[in-house]
């Protein structure tokens, strides 16, 4: 390798870490700005929060296409419009869980499904998983059990189920998106928005929002999962998945800081100890997989 093309590697090496970190920061803010919502419903901020993200995304790809932007929806084909749908359901699962239990339990046991993900990958692609990383996987559920028993202690047990089917939907959307990768990712996920839209506005029971929550939908929808989905994306191009699980993870420790210095909440014992395991095995579990990578 030259010294010019060690320059670009490092350079981009730098660029990916850098969009990585501020995919996961822009994630983090989701559970103190859903806290913050004063009088709409569920459903009323996921429509608008929804219609947010597609615009947000619909932007950054048709900024990136020049004048592609039709051909890049028109070729994610069902495949596509899959993936859209199981994010979709993600994107509505997520909020829901953060109405009904605290932030700090939504983002540990959604901090979970790259582990999640690699099991899925066992069952559906085939990809073998070695003794090491069941062992990770058996260790980081146990994480995740606790932190279940204690919301079914504490009256949250809905929240943490909720919880737990965000993150088998983001598994899920990342093994859609190993499948297919013939067509533009971004716009195939920009659609998402329309879903968990369309959704919603069959079940909300009014669509009228105060300026205040309006705000707080509109960012959720651009800045939250709009921006935080786009950097992430962009960052794999950069750097191996595996650094980009690891580097994503200051979602899951930003979560509930913010958490706690916005809103005062403070997570309970048994929800940092479950935590504390989920974060540790996800580290050590991408920590080995970028080491296999390099």
């Amino acid at each position: 390798m030259t010294v010019s093309e060690q320059s670009l590697f490092q350079s981009r090496h730098a660029l990916g870490i850098l969009l990585a970190l501020a995919g996961g920061t822009a994630l983090s803010v989701g559970g103190p700005l859903i806290k913050m919502i004063e009088h709409a419903d569920g459903w009323t901020i996921m429509f608008y929060r929804g219609l947010t993200f597609t615009a947000t995304l619909f932007v950054i790809v048709c900024w990136r296409s020049r004048c592609q932007c039709v051909e890049r929806y028109r070729s994610i084909g069902w495949s596509g419009i899959a993936i859209a749908l199981c994010l979709g359901v993600g994107l509505i699962t997520y909020l829901f869980a953060m109405i009904h239990t605290t932030v700090a339990n939504v983002t540990f046991v959604v901090g979970s499904s790259p582990l999640v993900t690699a099991f899925l990958a066992w069952i559906i692609l085939g990809e073998r998983l070695s003794s090491r990383s069941w062992a990770i996987l058996l260790c980081a559920l146990a994480g995740v059990g606790l932190m279940v028993v204690e919301g079914l202690a504490s009256g949250r047990a809905l929240g943490n189920l909720v919880a737990l089917a965000t993150t088998l939907t983001f598994a899920s959307f990342v093994i859609l998106l190993r499948i297919s990768r013939a067509f533009d990712m971004l716009a195939a996920t920009s659609l998402a928005g329309l879903v968990a839209a369309a959704i919603s506005a069959y079940m909300a029971t009014t669509l009228s929002i105060t300026t205040h929550d309006l705000v707080i939908a509109l960012l959720l929808g651009s800045v939250q999962v709009g921006l935080g989905f786009t950097f992430i994306t962009y960052a794999s191009r950069h750097i191996p998945a595996a650094e980009v699980t690891l580097l994503s993870l200051s979602e899951t420790i930003l979560g509930p800081i913010w958490a706690w210095l916005v809103i005062g909440e403070m997570p309970s014992t048994w929800t940092l100890l479950g935590g504390a395991i989920v974060l540790v095995c996800v580290g050590t579990f991408a920590s080995f997989a970028l080491r296999r990578e390099r």
